[in-house]
């Protein structure tokens, strides 16, 4: 088994920026959008996953995303560039494995595929097994995400599986409600794999009882310094602090989980800040522009404006 640096602090999914249409990728905003992230504390990208709208696209647009992301990010120390590569085509997955291992990206990650739906844990170790092999050279990072795909498998036996049979398996993104699991995992063979929190409501639990040491979030999309500031208080004793922020980002996710989440929601928030990284494709319901009003009249409310990162 290769042994694998951890990941410290918060990494962002972003979101993929399309035109007015949502027909072209619009990669020339990139750019921008990295040094905005790059600003605000976050150490890294996961890019083409839930929140990148990743199984909407097409695998010449992944992969074109992957080039830009990694050319915007060329001038910073030490940010972390992770290609989520799942695909419902194997050969698809591997083949955007083996063009994020040319193009030196950081790391590689899949969440299991949402058809066929994946019924045992030997299912999803092949499946991940076959696309680690597309860049062994590459961590690869398995994306817990059940409420997107159906794949609500226990993940302590995931990892017992994976252990020895994965040269390159790094750890889990994991982005589930249950803290206990998280917590076994983490326990696991005296915290042999990394375990990325993957939910920002919760980040300062998984702090607490799991010993967490990075995540990747949503909402870091707009909110990245806040939940930088949820680490950092944690880590210097402040746990007042800590929670503050806390509860404060979930005051931000409650109005986005009135407006159909971050994936919708969320990108809209982006215009607010001055990205415009255009609609979501179809078949998700946009926001509308009575819509885009009461987000805005709502996260004023919460002086979001004074508090959400700067571009």
């Amino acid at each position: 088994m290769a042994s694998f640096p951890k990941i410290q602090g918060l990494i962002t999914a972003p979101f993929t920026p399309f035109d007015n249409n949502g027909e072209k990728v619009n990669l020339d905003i990139i750019p921008r959008y990295a040094e905005m992230l790059h600003n605000n504390g976050i150490v890294g990208v996961f890019i083409n996953g839930s929140s990148g709208e990743g199984y909407m696209l097409q695998d010449e647009e992944r992969m074109q995303l992957a080039e830009a992301w990694k050319d915007a990010i060329k001038d910073f120390d030490d940010f972390k560039l992770i290609v989520h590569v799942g695909s419902t085509s194997l050969k698809s997955a591997r083949l955007l494995a083996e063009h994020a291992g040319k193009i030196g990206a950081f790391g590689i990650g899949s969440m299991a595929s949402p058809f066929p739906k994946v019924g045992r844990v030997e299912e999803l170790v092949k499946y991940c097994e076959e696309i680690a092999k597309g860049a062994p050279e590459l961590p690869f990072y398995y994306y817990h995400i059940p409420v997107f795909n159906g794949a609500y498998l226990p993940m302590l036996d995931f990892i017992k599986a994976m252990d020895g049979r994965v040269p390159n398996f790094a750890g889990i993104k994991y982005t589930y409600e249950s803290l206990y699991e998280y917590n076994q995992c983490m326990r696991y063979k005296d915290g042999k794999f990394d375990m990325l929190h993957g939910q920002d409501e919760t980040i300062l639990s998984a702090l607490v009882m799991g010993g967490a040491k990075g995540g990747i979030s949503g909402t870091g999309n707009y909110i990245g310094n806040v939940l930088v500031d949820v680490i950092e208080e944690w880590k210097k004793g402040n746990i007042d602090a800590a929670v503050r922020s806390q509860n404060y980002a979930q005051d931000v996710i409650n109005v986005i989980a009135d407006f159909r989440g971050n994936i919708v929601a969320g990108k809209r928030i982006m215009k607010f800040l001055g990205l415009d990284l255009g609609p979501n494709r179809i078949p998700f319901r946009n926001i509308e522009p009575e819509e885009e009003a009461e987000i805005k009249k709502r996260l004023d409310a919460i002086d979001f404006f004074n508090r959400c990162n700067r571009i």
